[in-house]
C-alpha cells in the first residue's frame, strides 16, 4: 500500500488521494505516506497539525469530521462524550468540536466511567460499533447520537425505546459527499498553486569589507539560503525543482507550460566594449544590477548565466561568477563542474566522433550483407528495424518496413554512408586546455587495420552541441537539432548527418538533464540561473534561451532579465541580437554596455595588458588623454548597439585606481555620443548598493521606445551577409574570401544552408581580425579563410584569421594555486 501511494504521490496527473482500506491497515506509516497537498482525507500528520494549531486554510478537515459536525446543531457550551473513536481521526474531531465550544470528554466502550458519561452528554459520537452489553437506557434522553462506525448502510437507527426517542444518526454517504468536497477543494488550490505567484525573497545582507578580500573568501563568508527555500520563493513548485545538493538545483521545462499564458518580463543584455585580456566585468554587473533591483529597489530580477569551461579556471583567465560583491555563490561550485552539463556534452559530442570512425571502419571492411545483417540482426528469431532506422530509410525514398523485402540497391544505399574522411569537421572534445590535442593522429593501432587520419580535439564549449543547448527551447527541438548536425560529408559532396549515423536518441539521453537551467543564487540572495556556455569568439557566446524563457516567466511582467553576452558588442551582442534572438523570438529592451578607464586607455595607446603581469602606470595613475582618445572604442560599441534599435546604458565599471575626473569624463562623452544614461558602477566593493544608479537607469531606459530590428535578412547570400557585419559592425572596407572558403560557401549553399544567421568565429581583442589594432581600426580588409556550418544549432560560422579552437596553458596556469584542504574539504586559492 505505501509502495502504491508512494507511487502516486510522483504521479503528477493526480492531485488528490484518498485512502479506502480495513480499519486495521489505517496505521500512521500508511496515513503520512500521503504526501500532504495530495492528502484529501486529511489524516496526515502535517494536516493534522495545521487543523490543532487552527490553521485551517492551510488544511483539509477530515470527511468524517466534516460530517459529524453538519449532523450535529449548535454545540457550544454542550458536552459531547466520543466513544470508540481513535487515531487521527479522533485528534481531528476533538480539534474542531473544542474550537466550536464543546465541552469534549473521549472514552473507549470498556471504560469503568461510560454509563456515567453517556448519562451526561448531550451529543454521542460512536467510532465503532456498540456492542450489545451497553444498554440503551444509559444514554441520557433526547441526546444526538451519531456514529462514524463502518459498515452501517442505513442513515438512522431507533433504539426502539418508548422512553428514550433518541436516534443514531450514521454519517455514511454524507461523509462520502463531504470527501468529493475535500477532493474539488484540493483541485481548486492544486490550480490556484499552478498560477504565477509574487515573489516572497528574502534577501541576504552584505557587509563590504574594505580592502575588499579575495572572491573565494567573501563567497565563503556568506552562507546562502537552501536552494529549495530560494525555489519556493521565487514561484517554483516542488515538482519542478531537481536539487543538486544544498545550493545547486536543475529547474524542469515543464514550468513553461504552467506559465504559458503569463506575461514577459523586461529582457536586459549586458555586453561590453572591446576588452583587455583580463577581462572588463560584464558578469559583475550582470551580478550587481539583479542585486540592486531586486534587493535594493524590490523589483523582481533574475540574471542568466553561462557555466564556465574548465579551460580558463585551471588556465589563465580565472572564473566566471563575477567578482568581489556582486558574484554568484558558492562561487567554487560556480566554475568547478557544476551540475555536470559540460561533461553531458563531452560525452555526447565524443559519442558521435566515435561512431563516424567506426562507421568508416565497417564500411570498408565488410560486404553490403555483411553490414546489414549486423545494422538488423535477428533478435528471438525477429528481425526489426529501429525507429531511427527506420526514419533513414524514408529519406532515402525507401517505404518498407520489413527488412527481408529490401533488393540489394536499397540494402547498399542503406547501409554505406560512404563518408569521404578528408570532409570530416567533427571534432573530439575535452573540457581541458591542452595544447598538445590541437593536431593528433587517430587509428594508429593494428586493430584499426590501417585507417588513419589526422584530427583534433576542441575545448568542450567549442561543440556544436553546446550551442544547440544554449539555442534550443524544448526537449524535442533539442532532439531534432542533434539529428541535423552534419558531421562530415559523403563521395558525392552530399551532408551526412548525426541522425544517419544512428546516433540522436542516445545523444537526446546523455544530454536530457543537461537541458534543464541550474538554479543558483547571488551574495544577496537574488535568483541566478547557470546554463550553457559557448564561446563567443568561436560560437555565439550566450547562455540558453531555456533559461531566459523560465526567468522571464517567473519575474512577472514589472521584473527583469538580465543576460550577458561574451567578449565586446561586436562579437557577442551581434550574435545575441542576430542569432539569439532570432532562436527565441525574444526581444531585448536595453542593452547595458560595460566600460572601464583600463580598456579605455589601452585603446587610447596605453601600453599591452598581459594577463598575471602588473598593469604599467598609465593604467593605475589619472591620464584624462588617453581616456579621452580611447572613448572611440566605447562610441563604435554605442553605435553598434544602435544599429539595433535598442537604447543603451554605459556602466562604467569603475576600479579603485579610476579618479573622479577619469570617470566622469567617460560619461560624459558616452552620453553625448547617444548613450541613454551612462553610470559609474561600485558593485564590485559595494554589492548591489554600489549599482543601485545603474538599475534606476536601466529601469528608465526599458520604458523608451523600442525598436528592435535585425541587422540583415536571412534570405541574402552567405557572402552578402558575412559582409554586412563586417562592414557596418566591424568597420571593415570589404572582405577577402579564401578559396578554400568560397568553396564552402558554394557547398552549403548548394546544400541548401545558405538562409542560415552568421557566427563570425575571430578575436575579442579588437573590432579588426589582428588583436594588436585597438581603437576603432578603419579601412582593413576582414580575410575569411574558411566557412563551416553548424547546421543542428542552425547557423554558419565563418572563421576570420587564424582562430584556435583549443586554448593553451600558459608557463604558470591557475591550477598552481588551487588546492583542497583534507580535513574540511574546503577548496583554497580559487580567485
Amino acid at each position: 500500500i505505501v509502495s502504491e501511494i508512494l507511487r502516486l504521490n510522483e504521479d503528477p496527473n493526480v492531485q488528490g488521494l484518498a485512502l479506502d482500506l480495513p480499519e486495521s491497515l489505517y496505521s500512521s506509516k500508511v496515513l503520512n505516506a500521503v504526501k500532504p497537498e495530495k492528502d484529501v482525507d486529511g489524516l496526515s500528520s502535517v494536516n493534522l497539525g495545521h487543523l490543532v494549531h487552527g490553521d485551517v486554510c492551510d488544511c483539509l478537515v477530515p470527511p468524517t469530521v466534516c460530517a459529524v459536525m453538519e449532523l450535529l446543531e449548535d454545540i457550544d457550551g454542550k458536552k459531547v462524550l466520543l466513544v470508540g473513536v481513535r487515531g487521527a481521526e479522533g485528534a481531528a474531531l476533538q480539534s474542531v468540536l473544542r474550537r466550536e465550544g464543546a465541552a469534549v470528554l473521549s472514552c473507549h466502550w470498556k471504560a469503568p466511567q461510560l454509563q456515567s458519561e453517556l448519562c451526561h452528554a448531550d451529543a454521542v459520537v460512536f467510532g465503532s460499533m456498540k456492542p450489545d452489553d451497553v444498554p440503551v437506557s444509559w444514554v441520557k434522553p433526547g441526546a444526538t447520537i451519531i456514529s462514524c462506525a463502518r459498515g452501517l448502510l442505513s442513515e438512522e437507527h431507533s433504539y426502539g425505546q418508548q422512553n428514550n426517542p433518541a436516534a443514531e444518526k450514521t454519517v455514511g454517504s454524507l461523509a462520502v459527499a463531504m470527501r468529493m468536497q475535500n477532493m474539488v477543494k484540493n483541485m481548486e488550490r492544486w490550480i490556484q498553486s499552478q498560477q504565477y505567484r509574487k515573489w516572497d525573497l528574502h534577501c541576504l545582507k552584505l557587509q563590504p569589507l574594505s580592502p575588499v578580500p579575495s572572491d573565494i573568501e567573501i563567497s565563503r563568508a556568506q552562507s546562502p539560503k537552501a536552494v529549495d527555500v530560494l525555489a519556493k520563493e521565487i514561484g517554483l513548485l516542488t515538482d519542478e525543482i531537481e536539487i543538486y545538493g544544498q545550493t545547486k538545483a536543475k529547474v524542469r521545462l515543464s514550468l513553461l507550460e504552467r506559465l504559458k499564458d503569463q506575461p514577459d518580463g523586461k529582457y536586459v543584455l549586458v555586453a561590453g566594449i572591446t576588452p583587455t585580456p583580463l577581462g572588463e566585468g560584464k558578469s559583475t554587473v550582470t551580478v550587481g544590477l539583479v542585486q540592486a533591483l531586486t534587493a535594493h529597489l524590490n523589483i523582481n530580477s533574475f540574471a542568466c548565466l553561462r557555466q564556465p569551461s574548465q579551460g580558463p579556471t585551471f588556465g589563465v583567465k580565472g572564473g566566471a561568477a563575477g567578482g568581489g560583491y556582486a558574484q554568484v555563490i558558492p562561487m567554487e561550485e560556480f566554475n568547478l563542474h557544476l551540475t555536470g552539463d559540460i561533461h553531458a556534452i563531452t560525452a555526447a559530442n565524443n559519442l558521435v566522433a566515435a561512431a563516424i570512425d567506426a562507421r568508416i571502419l565497417h564500411e570498408n571492411t565488410q560486404s553490403d550483407k555483411s553490414l546489414y545483417n549486423r545494422l538488423v540482426p535477428v533478435v528471438n528469431g525477429m528481425r526489426g528495424f529501429s525507429a531511427i532506422q527506420l526514419a533513414r530509410l524514408r529519406r532515402l525514398g525507401i517505404n518498407k518496413t520489413d527488412p527481408e523485402t529490401l533488393t540489394e540497391e536499397e540494402i547498399s544505399k542503406f547501409v554505406r554512408l560512404n563518408i569521404d574522411p578528408s570532409t570530416i569537421t567533427w571534432q573530439r572534445v575535452v573540457d581541458t586546455n591542452d595544447r598538445f590535442l590541437r593536431k593528433i593522429t587517430v587509428g594508429q593501432a593494428n586493430t584499426e587495420k590501417g585507417f588513419v587520419r589526422q584530427a583534433q580535439f576542441d575545448i568542450a564549449v567549442a561543440s556544436e552541441i553546446m550551442a544547440i543547448l544554449a539555442l534550443t527551447t524544448s526537449l524535442q527541438d533539442m532532439k531534432e537539432r542533434l539529428g541535423k548536425m552534419v558531421v562530415a560529408n559523403d563521395q558525392k559532396g552530399e551532408p551526412v548527418t548525426a541522425e544517419d549515423l544512428g546516433v540522436t536518441g542516445a545523444l537526446a539521453v546523455l544530454m536530457k538533464d543537461a537541458i534543464k537551467p541550474t538554479l543558483m543564487q547571488t551574495l544577496e540572495g537574488t535568483p541566478v540561473f547557470v546554463h550553457a556556455g559557448p564561446f563567443a569568439n568561436i560560437a555565439h557566446g550566450n547562455s540558453s534561451v531555456l533559461a531566459d524563457k523560465i526567468a522571464l516567466k517567473l519575474v512577472g511582467e514589472k521584473g527583469f532579465v538580465v543576460t550577458e553576452a561574451g567578449f565586446g558588442a561586436d562579437i557577442g551582442m551581434e550574435k545575441f541580437f542576430n542569432i539569439k534572438c532570432r532562436a527565441s523570438g525574444l526581444v531585448p529592451s536595453v542593452v547595458v554596455l560595460v566600460a572601464t578607464v583600463r580598456a579605455l586607455k589601452m585603446h587610447g595607446g596605453g601600453p599591452n595588458v598581459t594577463a598575471g603581469a602588473p598593469l604599467k602606470k598609465e593604467y593605475t595613475e589619472e591620464n584624462l588623454q588617453l581616456v579621452a582618445d580611447g572613448c572611440c572604442n566605447l562610441q563604435k560599441q554605442i553605435q553598434i548597439t544602435q544599429l539595433f534599435g535598442v537604447p543603451v546604458v554605459v556602466a562604467l565599471n569603475v576600479f579603485k585606481t579610476d579618479s573622479p575626473a577619469e570617470v566622469d569624463l567617460v560619461c560624459k562623452i558616452a552620453k553625448e555620443s547617444g548613450a541613454f544614461d551612462a553610470v559609474p558602477c561600485y558593485h564590485w566593493s559595494a554589492g548591489g548598493r554600489g549599482a543601485i544608479k545603474l538599475a534606476q537607469a536601466v529601469e528608465k531606459a526599458a520604458n523608451q521606445k523600442n525598436s528592435f530590428k535585425y541587422l540583415y535578412s536571412l534570405e541574402l547570400p552567405i557572402v552578402e551577409k558575412i559582409r554586412i557585419i563586417a562592414q557596418k559592425v566591424y568597420g571593415a572596407q570589404d572582405i577577402e574570401l579564401s578559396p578554400v572558403a568560397q568553396s564552402q560557401v558554394d557547398r552549403y549553399s548548394r546544400q541548401g544552408f545558405g538562409n542560415l544567421p552568421i557566427c563570425m568565429a575571430k578575436t575579442h581583442l579588437s573590432l579588426s581580425h589582428q588583436p594588436e589594432r585597438k581603437g576603432v581600426p578603419t579601412g582593413f580588409i576582414l580575410p575569411i579563410s574558411d566557412v563551416r556550418a553548424s547546421i543542428g544549432a542552425g547557423f554558419i560560422y565563418p572563421l576570420v584569421g587564424t582562430m584556435s579552437t583549443m586554448p593553451g596553458l600558459p608557463t604558470r596556469p591557475c591550477f598552481y594555486d588551487i588546492d583542497l584542504d583534507p580535513i574540511t574539504e574546503q577548496v583554497k586559492g580559487l580567485f
